[in-house]
């Protein structure tokens, strides 16, 4: 007798088995999502400041070139045209970039510039930034993408993918704060590298008569065009002075002349390719490869006393140009044993030149102008009117 057993029936579960896995795939689905709209729109946060940063950088630097052009009164400016000139240079190299999905950054040009003095404070042995101080050396740009509603180049940043878990917008921020540094003194390129030839006169002035041009005092008889770099008679509001050796009784005959720097033995030649080109290696090996103050502040330099007339022509080829010459306070010695005791470097422009005929008709007229060289060295100093500067460079 055949017996038969019974089988007990389970259900189908693959059912929901499958449901499950359906389940769990949405979930996952909704996690790489995430994933994926947080990578993809973390690296374009990144990319729009980096994009921004780098415009507020530029905008910053080309906003200092307003303010070297513009410093001293030498410029012809004043400091409210120097301000204005700054804000808009800066808005302008905005506006010529683009950060993430704004081709044109806006950049407004009061509320996003602002400019200052970076100076030396020697009784805590540290800069200080005077924000609304001129003279000004100093400029900040804030570059936004943070603004709710602006219709500018300044809203907030719109996202790709992370609007699927709800965030649509991202809001981003940079500065940069850019300097002129004020500098102490001149240095060059190694032996074989001509690529830094300091653009010094080695023609001394005495500190008196630069202070009178500092205080207005002069004759105002020739105009540079900054447009066109040429010099015309007529005043443009900029006083001027001599050159020339002329009498002060606070002084040696003969005061003022030409200054070795390089060899003591410095010949005509010597002085009229510095004039023409600038100092070379060489004579900046006299002094260590550099020149620099003392520890007083001071520099003696050798020189002659008296302006050769074989130096004319090349005057008149940088008439206009902007030169750094010497300032001394005193000279001891006669002739070409003259020392000279230099305290500063100043920016000036050859105006007009004459060096021929009797000596009471002899003149190389100057006036004060903003200078600015790569080969300055820049020192801790306090910024005043008549300050050099080494190259603008960013210190935020």
């Amino acid at each position: 007798m055949r017996q038969y057993i019974k089988t007990q029936e389970f259900p189908d579960s693959s059912h929901k088995r499958r449901g499950a896995i359906f389940a769990l795939a949405a979930v996952l689905l909704i996690v790489i999502l995430g994933f994926t709209a947080f990578t993809v729109d973390t690296g374009y946060i990144t990319l729009t400041k980096a994009q921004l940063q780098n415009t507020s950088d530029a905008a910053a630097l080309s906003a200092l070139i307003e303010i070297a052009e513009g410093h001293g009164p030498g410029s012809g400016l004043t400091d409210v045209q120097v301000l204005a000139n700054a804000r808009q240079a800066a808005a302008d190299v905005a506006a010529e970039n683009r950060a993430g999905d704004v081709t044109s950054v806006y950049a407004d040009s009061v509320r996003d510039v602002r400019l200052g003095q970076y100076t030396w404070n020697e009784a805590t042995s540290q800069w200080d930034q005077l924000w609304g101080t001129a003279p000004y050396n100093m400029v900040e740009v804030t570059l936004h993408r943070d603004q709710t509603a602006s219709t500018n180049g300044d809203r907030p940043l719109d996202l790709m993918f992370a609007p699927v878990i709800g965030s649509e917008q991202a809001t981003v921020k940079v500065d940069s704060v850019a300097v002129l540094q004020p500098g102490s003194g001149f240095q060059g390129g190694g032996d074989d590298d001509d690529s830094c030839n300091p653009q010094v006169l080695p023609i001394a002035l005495d500190i008196e008569t630069w202070t009178d041009l500092m205080n207005g005092i002069g004759d105002d008889d020739y105009t540079y065009n900054e447009s066109t770099g040429a010099v015309t008679s007529g005043g443009d509001g900029i006083v001027e002075a001599s050159l020339y050796p002329n009498g002060n009784q606070a002084l040696p005959p003969g005061n003022r002349g030409t200054v070795d720097i390089g060899s003591n033995n410095n010949s005509t030649a010597d002085i009229s390719r510095q004039i023409l080109y600038g100092l070379n290696a060489d004579d900046l090996s006299y002094f260590g490869g550099k020149i620099e103050f003392d520890a007083n502040g001071e520099l003696e330099l050798n020189g002659d006393t008296g302006l050769s007339a074989g130096i004319k022509d090349e005057l008149e080829t940088i008439k206009g140009e902007p030169r750094a010459i010497p300032i001394f306070t005193s000279v001891s010695g006669p002739g070409n044993n003259a020392m000279y005791t230099i305290v500063k470097f100043v920016g000036i422009r050859i105006m007009y030149v004459k060096l021929t005929g009797k000596p009471s008709g002899k003149k190389v007229i100057i006036q004060p102008a903003p200078f600015v060289d790569a080969c300055v060295i820049p020192g801790n100093l306090p910024v005043t009117q008549d300050s050099i500067f080494a190259p603008s460079s960013i210190i935020r």
